[in-house]
């Protein structure tokens, strides 16, 4: 838990997980985040809406991330029910859309998180797609629904040169939306960043939300027991 001063309260509830960009690491982090309260012996589900870049097997398109996040939650759930909408193409989802005629539909994204719900799991986490202002057609964006849902946001900061200005940015629009950021997660992109616990400092004096776990550097998240980089208190 490197550069952890002390673990953060969490209550039970639902929680969307949002990143600086794509490929930011927020199904590692959304793993870590099941993996921790796991640990603690609290029942968990993710939900993964909206997925690009799906293999097609047997039983219809499966996306890798939405598979990890089915695979570790504590209650088993369908994969449709994880992960409703899915494109095979590993492109921006609205495109996906328009290129397949299948448009992201609002009505079913809300069936899944009201489904996933009812099953009264303590800890929900809604993983996003691509950034905080994801498009989902050419004029709504995912993180509109998110804000109807006033769901609060943990935000994943992909270590890199440029991560200040886009954690910040995005912390800045989540705020000025009226949501809370229950904390951020930082995570390594590369193995050896220049000043990256300067870096994390930095973060830290600038958002006013709690640390809530650093990732190191992995070239795979297979089989990894990711709980040990979160600080968190998990309660009912």
């Amino acid at each position: 838990m490197t550069a952890l001063q002390s673990l953060t309260n969490l209550k039970s509830g639902t929680y969307f997980v949002t990143g600086t960009d794509t490929d930011v690491g927020k199904t590692v982090c959304t793993k870590a985040l099941l993996q921790a309260a796991n640990q603690q012996h609290k029942s968990t589900l993710a939900y993964k809406p909206i997925s690009a870049g799906c293999e097609d097997a047997k039983n219809g398109l499966r996306n890798e991330d939405a598979l990890i996040l089915q695979n570790n939650s504590s209650i088993q759930v369908s994969y449709n029910a994880v992960n409703p909408i899915a494109y095979q193409q590993p492109i921006a989802p609205h495109i996906a859309a328009i290129e397949t005629n299948q448009p992201i539909d609002l009505t079913l994204i809300n069936q899944g998180l009201d489904f996933l719900q009812l099953q009264k799991s303590q800890f929900l986490f809604v993983e996003g797609a691509g950034g905080w202002h994801l498009p989902i057609n050419n004029k709504q964006l995912f993180s509109g629904w998110v804000i109807e849902k006033k769901l609060p946001v943990i935000v994943v900061i992909g270590l890199k040169l440029g991560c200040l200005n886009h954690a910040l940015l995005t912390v800045q629009s989540i705020q000025q939306s009226g949501l809370t950021i229950a904390g951020w997660i930082a995570n390594h992109l590369q193995p050896d960043m220049p000043y990256v616990e300067q870096n994390i400092d930095t973060l830290k004096a600038f958002i006013d939300a709690p640390l809530l776990g650093t990732i190191p550097f992995l070239e795979s998240i297979n089989e990894q027991d990711l709980s040990l980089h979160i600080g968190i208190n998990f309660n009912d």
